[in-house]
This record gives C-alpha cells, sequence and structure tokens, in this order.
C-alpha cells in the first residue's frame, strides 16, 4: 500500500517540497507519495485529525501553522518544544510526534564549511530574531555552541529568544551599531531576516565595514541565489553560504526521521536549483 506524506501551509501552492521528496522517493524506489495540501488557518485541528485518521505517515508544516499544530500531536521532541515551532510531523502508529528540522537543517549545511568541534568554540552573530532565528539559536545551543549574539531592531525580541533558551549560553542582544563596529569578532554570522529577498535584492540587513577575513556569513535567503549582504561579504574574503542548504537539509532529516534513510543531499540541491531555474532572482 503506498504511504503518504506531504506538507500543510497557507499558501502553499509555490512549494517545492513536493517535487523534491518525490524525486527521493523514486529514487529509492519506495512505495510513497508526498502531496501539498492548502489547509486554512481556521482548518489545522481538524488537518491534523484527518492526519490521525487517514494514517497519513508524516507531514512538513510551514507557515502559518507551525506554532498551532503544537496544540494537536501527542508528543514534542525536547528541542523542539524549546524551539516552540514544529515544522515536521511523524506518525508513529497513530500517535502524532512533532519535530523541528528547520534549525538542525541549517547546522548539517553550515556543517559543510565549519565542523561542530570549531563551530562550538566560536563566536556567532545572529541577524533578526524571528521564528528562524529562534530555531538556529535554539538549536546551535543544544549542539554546545557557547557564545551566540542575537542583533535585531526590536533588542526585546532578541532577549526574549535568550531568555527562553533552556540550554547553556553566553548570549547578548545587541542594537545595529554595537553588532557592526565589532565584526570582527564572530567566525559565523548569519542573516535571518527577509532582507535581501526577491525583489528587494539591493538592501542588506547591516553594514559591512569591519567584517573580517575568512568569516562565515550565512544567508538563510536563496532567491537570489547570491544577496548583496552575500556578494559584498565575498568581496570582503568571506566564506558564504545562500539558504538552499538549509531547505535542502531541513527536507532531508523530515524524510530520515519518515523513512530511516538520510538522503542524497546533493541530488536534492541539483533539483531544487533546476526548479528555481539557477536563477539570481
Amino acid at each position: 500500500m503506498e504511504k503518504v506524506y506531504g506538507v500543510i501551509g497557507s499558501p502553499i501552492s509555490h512549494s517545492l517540497s513536493p517535487m523534491m521528496h518525490n524525486d527521493i522517493f523514486e529514487h529509492y524506489k519506495l512505495n510513497a507519495r508526498y502531496h501539498a495540501f492548502h489547509v486554512g488557518q481556521d482548518q489545522v485541528k481538524a488537518a491534523i485529525e484527518g492526519i490521525r485518521a487517514l494514517g497519513v505517515s508524516g507531514i512538513n508544516v510551514t507557515i502559518p501553522h507551525k506554532l498551532e499544530v503544537i496544540d494537536y500531536l501527542d508528543e514534542i521532541e525536547e528541542v523542539t518544544k524549546n524551539i516552540g515551532a514544529v515544522n515536521t510531523i511523524v506518525n508513529e502508529n497513530g500517535k502524532l510526534v512533532g519535530y523541528n528540522t528547520d534549525g538542525i537543517g541549517f547546522i548539517r549545511s553550515l556543517n559543510r564549511v565549519i565542523s561542530n568541534e570549531e563551530l562550538r568554540s566560536s563566536n556567532v552573530l545572529i541577524i533578526g530574531a524571528g521564528g528562524a532565528a529562534r530555531g538556529i539559536f535554539i538549536s546551535l545551543a543544544a549542539t554546545g555552541v557557547k557564545r551566540i549574539d542575537i542583533v535585531n531592531r526590536t533588542v526585546d525580541r532578541a532577549k526574549a529568544i535568550i531568555d527562553d533558551c533552556k540550554f547553556e549560553v553566553d548570549s547578548h542582544a545587541l542594537v545595529f551599531a554595537d553588532a557592526e563596529s565589532n565584526l570582527g569578532k564572530y567566525k559565523v554570522i548569519i542573516n535571518t531576516t527577509s532582507v535581501g529577498m526577491h525583489p528587494q535584492v539591493d538592501h542588506m540587513p547591516f553594514r559591512l565595514e569591519n567584517l573580517a577575513p575568512k568569516t562565515i556569513v550565512s544567508d538563510i535567503i536563496y532567491n537570489p541565489f547570491e544577496t548583496k549582504l552575500l556578494r559584498e561579504a565575498a568581496k570582503r574574503g568571506a566564506i558564504t553560504q545562500n539558504g538552499i542548504g538549509m531547505f535542502v537539509y531541513q527536507g532531508a532529516l523530515a524524510f530520515e526521521k519518515w523513512t530511516g534513510i538520510f538522503p542524497d543531499t546533493e541530488r536534492m540541491e541539483r533539483l531544487v536549483t533546476k526548479l528555481l531555474g539557477g536563477k539570481t532572482c
């Protein structure tokens, strides 16, 4: 019997996840199919009940349902509880368990250019204090990174993430002027904001005058493939990464939780890049 997987969200028609996952199901010759399900904001409870009743094997959750689904699940993995948002649901014989693979997916992508051992001893700066920043911050702290600062226009939002983290970490909430003047002390800088996303491709979240060479600058945006932030950082000798890796690895980790197979991420990335047209905007 064919197993059913999918993603719920609103809107959802733009999602690349069905094509990415169905290609991987076919690659591993698994009798499974992944679908996109549009679920309105007043339909989340009914959707989760439907997953249980129909025996759907696994679901990804995207905007705007990552918080609300928690109320209707049977169990939440510990780090995911701290993050406070679920992006992956596993149906374990009727028991629905929630996970968040976004933050750890980002770290797995980051591991291409820095090992966890080196990362744990590095100073990290996160730009932004939204949901993505929270997931990445807590996942980094859970991995053992000891120094993570957050810069945000609203400092109280950054402080809230730091205060909510249950893992031991030395952190400060910064205003932009302080972060920009001290950029040289950070080994890893992560932009989690939408600044620089298409169509506002000429914008940057902050200035890079004090960026040190060989700093790792990561932007979770992947449209354009190379944001102005990454272009300017590369000119200053930085090691840069866009957001395709995070998208691929969060999907790969969800796939592993559903099937027990960690998939071919290079294949997934090639497909996603092709689907995006290999374009910069």
